[in-house]
């Protein structure tokens, strides 16, 4: 981890790769979502969480993610003040497409 409650995609690649993967939390807007997304990701978009709060994970660590990692920053501190284990895919699903996996459209 880059620091506390942050992800690098690089890191994420690696649990994602040798099964340790956590569940991940897209918070864009539902348009964003269909054009890409990580796969497996639920989308609860940022405006609706605080509503979402009981249907999440507990027991699992939560990546959440964004365009560039705003909007996931928001989200985790909320997660985290509600107490789930919850880190912030630092530079979005942007950087994840540039450093990880070209194929997810860059918009």
């Amino acid at each position: 981890m880059e620091a506390a409650g942050e992800i690098t995609p690089e890191e994420l690649k690696r649990r994602l790769d040798n099964g340790r993967a956590p569940a991940l939390l897209d918070v864009r807007e539902p348009w964003e979502h269909e054009l890409c997304a990580l796969p497996g990701a639920r989308l609860v978009p940022l405006r609706s969480l605080p509503s979402a709060l009981g249907t999440l994970p507990v027991e699992r660590d939560i990546v959440v993610y964004c365009h560039h990692g705003a909007r996931s920053r928001a989200a985790t501190e909320l997660l985290a003040a509600n107490g789930y284990r919850v880190s912030n895919l630092v530079g979005g699903i942007d950087r994840w497409s540039r450093e990880v996996d070209p194929s997810i459209p860059r918009y």
